[in-house]
């Protein structure tokens, strides 16, 4: 790092709370799958680190292939969840706070369980976040995104795991558990921002902005490759960090 990148980095957004969001799910529809477990860790780097957990009955079954990697069984989530109504307004109450304050949610592939939050709260007739902070849902700051925009031409997959190895993050526990994974989202984002300082040294209002633009130049040029495939059904979507209401219509009976 340059002096002045050292300075930014030292004083910028990445010294500030943060706060990380993650679920597993009973599949991976945002119009049609239901969130099974979440955890909402607020970090205050060098300083404190909180982590709530919530384990949830989804009100229908989890299926096997999900259960196989979350570990969570209809029969557990029966016995042993929140109401989802219950957990879900504690979930969305506690992200609106935050972001009103202007804290930062850290999601991993955010589009997917932001919206996927949305729909759950709409389906149980709750507020979605945009309706609760009355704008978009900003600031967002999603590793996935980061990680495409910065290194776009790096060949391999860039699922969670596959980042945690490449900027040599040590997970605390295997992952596809919700606070295991936030807690690694956590630490490759800050692996992110110090590989590439330019990150630190912009403001959050800018990060997002050009996440904005970073997926959406991602998901163009991905359909396109997608369309010279000859790959049939929808594509990636364009929006982040939250898919629009209609775009969230199921995708399955």
């Amino acid at each position: 790092m340059t002096e002045h990148q050292d300075e930014a980095y030292s004083t910028g957004w990445t010294r500030g709370p943060l706060v990380g969001f993650d679920t597993e799910t009973t599949g991976v529809d945002v119009g049609y799958d239901r969130i099974v477990t979440a955890a909402v860790v607020l970090r205050i780097p060098g300083v404190s680190t909180d982590v709530r957990t919530w384990l949830i009955d989804p009100e229908v079954p989890i299926p096997a292939e999900a259960a196989a990697i979350h570990g969570i069984t209809t029969e557990h989530a029966r016995a042993h969840g929140m109401r989802a109504a219950v957990a879900l307004e504690e979930i969305a109450a506690l992200l609106a706070a935050h972001l009103s304050e202007g804290v930062p949610v850290v999601a991993y592939n955010a589009s997917f369980d932001l919206s996927l939050l949305d729909a759950e709260l709409a389906r149980h007739g709750l507020p979605t976040l945009p309706a609760r902070l009355r704008r978009p849902v900003t600031p967002v700051l999603d590793p996935l995104v980061l990680d495409r925009w910065q290194d776009r031409y790096r060949r391999g997959k860039r699922r969670l795991g596959d980042l945690v190895t490449h900027y040599g993050v040590v997970a605390a526990d295997e992952l596809h558990a919700a606070d295991v994974d936030v807690l690694a989202t956590l630490d490759v984002l800050d692996a992110l921002a110090r590989r590439y300082p330019d990150l630190a040294a912009m403001s959050l209002e800018e990060l997002h902005r050009a996440q904005v633009g970073a997926h959406d130049d991602w998901a163009r040029n991905f359909n396109e490759w997608r369309a010279r495939q000859g790959l049939a059904g929808p594509g990636a979507s364009t929006a982040w960090p939250v898919a629009p209401e209609e775009a969230r219509a199921p995708h399955r009976g």
